[in-house]
């Protein structure tokens, strides 16, 4: 590195382009898709209004993210500094599009307030982040990294691996084809012909054979031309202050949600340290509030957050400039309505497998990372995370053929195998749950019992208060849960006692 300047862009940052482009440009598909088609919503506010928004929110997230890499990058006069990675928080899309918008429009019939309402909901959240910058890094130094890398490594092996693995093997002459080039590639450190990156030549031949094949349709890619218009993000402080009326009945919900998202931010802050990287989690999640507030006055219902992947997109040879590159990429995508177009251009089985070896990379980090003696805390921090997961699917499916669990009721599911009503208490707030059973399993490894004791206490008051193992917030929606921590917080002290007299009887001895 000359004159203590770190290049902005190296060659290698074209893979963890693609990869960060390819995870945000999924998002927003996957969003596109949901507010209207499975709300229902127009598409003048879903492309013209609330796209733009989300594409500014992520270019603005990807210049701060590409400034604090430089910044780290010149203080430690390193050239090898890895942004961090960032765009739309995926949870939360569902969420405020499932639990907020779609209510407030099937109820009014007005897309407006619906949009409004999820306006609200974005701002409320990027205040209570704003918050968690307070308290973020003293959570940091509490919580044992063996649960904060066992919590990513659970989404990571979930939401982030598995819809991509079973993509893959959907189209599997595309997606398999793509997926070993990157494992030959970023796993077996294997040139690329012509020294393409791996990450792009992965997406050219999958490209290749999805035309060759048939898969792709030439008559879509050319009507996909007529939807190609330019639409810009708006500010408006008035649309905000209309949601919050129709928002309120729903805002409890996003202070838990907003508490997951810098959770969620800390974990990753976390797992770049291990990798080499120390940002500062104050900063980072002062970062993501006050990117998602601007969303929000911008026209996008849907919080910013900094994404898991940070290890991966590193071994890739990714540095500080792909994430600015990409953010300026999706803006201008977002901002002349190319969605479409390059739906119909690119098969996205062929992009996919990227995000199915950064799965891989974080579930791998969180073993090696760690005293192979935690292990055991590892993979039980990860079984909340696989429910949660099951149960989406569950409820997904179900949906479709016009029912629910409730309606098919819990007892009858278990009898055939399916324990729902189990699988949905384990899951809620699986972010939480995945900390609080990781650190007791480290604790009690460590044989530090007192503190074992103190993460069931403030795993009883979160259930009491409904922000873990309950679909709903409220106060004794799971009392049976609370009175079981309670009774594991007494078998803890008893046991914690008995171990303390066993140790002074032998020094008598």
């Amino acid at each position: 590195m000359e004159n203590n300047k770190p290049k902005l862009w190296h060659k290698s940052d074209i893979n963890g382009f693609f990869g960060l482009f390819t995870n945000n440009l999924t998002n927003i598909l996957v969003m596109a898709s949901l507010l209207t088609v499975s709300i229902g919503m127009p598409g003048w506010i879903v492309f013209g209004r609330i796209l733009p928004a989300v594409g500014l929110s992520i270019f603005l997230s990807g210049i701060y993210y590409t400034w604090m890499g430089y910044k780290l990058a010149v203080k430690e006069k390193r050239d090898d500094v890895t942004a961090l990675p960032s765009g739309t928080s995926v949870p939360h899309m569902f969420l405020i599009a499932f639990l907020i918008m779609g209510p407030v429009y099937w109820d009014t019939g007005d897309a407006q307030l619906a949009w409004y309402a999820g306006l609200a909901w974005c701002f409320i959240e990027g205040l209570v982040e704003l918050f968690g910058s307070i308290i973020g890094p003293k959570l940091r130094d509490t919580i044992p990294r063996v649960a904060m890398l066992s919590a990513l490594a659970g989404v990571s092996i979930t939401f982030i691996a598995m819809n991509p693995a079973m993509q893959t093997f959907r189209i599997p002459y595309i997606g398999l084809v793509s997926f070993v080039i990157i494992l030959l590639g970023w796993f077996g450190n294997m040139k690329m012909p012509f020294n393409i990156p791996v990450g792009l030549f992965a997406i050219i031949i999958g490209t290749i054979i999805g035309w060759t094949s048939g898969y792709m349709d030439y008559d879509s890619l050319i009507s996909s031309f007529s939807s190609v218009k330019p639409s810009y993000a708006r500010f408006s402080i008035s649309n905000i202050v209309k949601g919050l009326k129709y928002a309120a009945p729903y805002l409890t919900a996003a202070i838990p949600l907003g508490v997951y998202n810098f959770f969620e931010t800390m974990d990753n802050v976390e797992s770049a340290s291990i990798a080499g990287d120390h940002y500062g989690v104050r900063e980072t999640l002062i970062a993501d509030g006050a990117t998602s507030i601007i969303a929000s006055l911008f026209g996008s219902p849907f919080p910013t957050a900094v994404f898991i992947g940070h290890p991966g997109w590193k071994s890739t040879g990714a540095r500080i400039g792909y994430t600015f590159v990409m953010g300026l990429v999706i803006l201008i995508i977002t901002w002349l309505n190319l969605i479409t177009l390059l739906s119909n251009l690119i098969p996205l089985v062929a992009i996919v497998p990227i995000l199915l070896y950064i799965g891989i990379m974080i579930g791998t980090q969180a073993f090696t990372a760690v005293d192979g003696k935690y292990a055991p805390a590892v993979l039980l921090g990860i079984i909340p995370w696989i429910a949660n997961w099951s149960q989406g699917n569950i409820d997904n499916a179900l949906g479709l053929a016009g029912k629910s669990a409730e309606q098919i009721g819990f007892d009858k599911l278990a009898v055939a195998g399916l324990e729902y009503g189990g699988m949905l208490t384990l899951g809620a707030g699986a972010i939480l749950v995945s900390m609080i059973w990781s650190s007791l399993c480290v604790y009690i490894i460590d044989k530090e019992l007192n503190k074992g004791i103190v993460v069931v206490l403030v795993a009883a008051g979160l259930t009491f208060f409904g922000i873990i193992h309950t679909s709903s917030i409220g106060i004794g929606n799971a009392n049976d849960v609370v009175i079981a921590y309670l009774m594991v917080a007494a078998l803890l002290f008893i046991m914690g006692k008995t171990q303390n007299n066993d140790l002074n009887i032998k020094k008598q001895l």
